[in-house]
C-alpha cells in the first residue's frame, strides 16, 4: 500500500494512506486526523490545530534536496 504525504502551503503535512506513527518512548499515537502539525504551535501535537493561520506560519514551499555537510 501507498501512503502519500503533501506539504500544503502555509500548512500541515496531509497524510493520505494508512500509517503508524509512534511517539518516541515507542507508545503507537492513535490517528484521528491526518493533518500533522509542521508549524509547531499547535496544542494538539503531532496533530494540525490550524495554530498555523493565527501565528502566521511560513513554510518552505519546496523541499531541500541537497544536505549539506
Amino acid at each position: 500500500m501507498s501512503v502519500t504525504i503533501k506539504v500544503t502551503e502555509n500548512g500541515p503535512f496531509i497524510v493520505d494512506g494508512e500509517i503508524t506513527l509512534i511517539d518516541a518512548s515507542g507508545k503507537v499515537i492513535e490517528m484521528p486526523k491526518k493533518a500533522l502539525c509542521r508549524c509547531g504551535g499547535s496544542t494538539t501535537k503531532p496533530f494540525c490545530d490550524g495554530m498555523h493561520s493565527k501565528i502566521g506560519f511560513k513554510g518552505a514551499n519546496a523541499a531541500v534536496n541537497e544536505v549539506s555537510e
